[in-house]
């Protein structure tokens, strides 16, 4: 068992304490987002964009700005391409997209074998560094966080509508087209920020895991999208305080965390399910 005092050092230390900040809000924000993906059938839509958000990395790379602030015109452009591409194209979305990422993550690992003045690890943009996370980036995850949670609530009935039954919604003359276009370039925009801190292969697990687990747990829309939420945050504060006191990488760590998560959501689920037959 850890020594009390060695958690408390642990605790004490600025990078730990922006990276659990940096968790919370990104976990709960990423929960929140991917109940919607899931029951809206795009969750392959935040796997192809945190491929694809390695080239818009490069691109920063190679114009000498902060890779960040490349990535998020990068990854509205390319929501934004996907919308107008799946509907336009004969071709099955699934089919488009993986198109598009693994040219774009092709083309991302060969412009960076070729930058000699690249500095950075190609690990640390796979798999995410979130104690490299600064206040800066946390304040930018805070109003990411309240603009969409904002939108989220604003459009709060339309977003059930489309979620549960897109056939009624567009029956009361929902925007359907529109909220879906919008709901990609936020997903976009929170994939590009949780970018630094999960990397590109390991982003499309931190917004489906917890939803898919709330998914299992919840018979009522609203207790899905909390339950999502807390499961988000909340093993996302415990993979990274696995990682700093087991001296692992933090991204993985915390997808562990969310596996073991929703396999004890699969096995709740099933004592119930059983429960409820017998």
């Amino acid at each position: 068992m850890a020594d009390p005092s060695s958690w408390l050092d642990l605790l004490a230390l600025p990078s730990l304490q922006r990276a659990l900040l940096a968790g919370l809000l990104t976990g709960a924000l990423g929960g929140v987002l991917g109940s919607f993906a899931v029951l809206r059938q795009l969750a392959f839509f935040g796997d192809a964009l945190g491929h694809a958000a390695l080239l818009g990395l490069t691109g920063g790379i190679l114009l000498g700005l902060d890779p960040t602030l490349v990535l998020l015109p990068f990854a509205v452009l390319f929501a934004i391409s996907v919308h107008h591409l799946t509907r336009g194209s004969r071709l099955p979305t699934d089919a488009l997209l993986n198109i598009l990422y693994s040219s774009s993550l092709a083309l991302a690992v060969l412009v960076l074998s070729r930058i000699r003045s690249y500095q950075g690890g190609i690990e640390q943009l796979l798999f995410g560094d979130i104690l490299g996370v600064s206040w800066l980036d946390l304040a930018l995850i805070l109003v990411l966080a309240l603009a969409v949670l904002s939108y989220l609530l604003l459009t709060r009935r339309s977003q059930i509508l489309l979620s549960l039954d897109e056939g009624l919604a567009l029956s009361r003359g929902i925007a359907a087209d529109r909220h879906r276009l919008i709901l990609l370039v936020v997903l976009a925009v929170v994939v590009a920020i949780s970018i630094k801190a999960m990397g590109v292969l390991l982003i499309s697990a931190f917004l489906v895991i917890p939803a898919c687990a709330s998914r299992l747990l919840s018979g009522r829309f609203s207790h899905y999208v909390l339950l999502a939420s807390l499961l988000g945050a909340g093993t996302a504060v415990i993979g990274l305080l696995a990682s700093g006191a087991l001296d692992l990488p933090s991204g993985p760590s915390v997808v562990v965390t969310q596996l073991l998560a929703f396999l004890v959501a699969v096995g709740v689920a099933g004592i119930g399910s059983r429960q409820t037959t017998g």
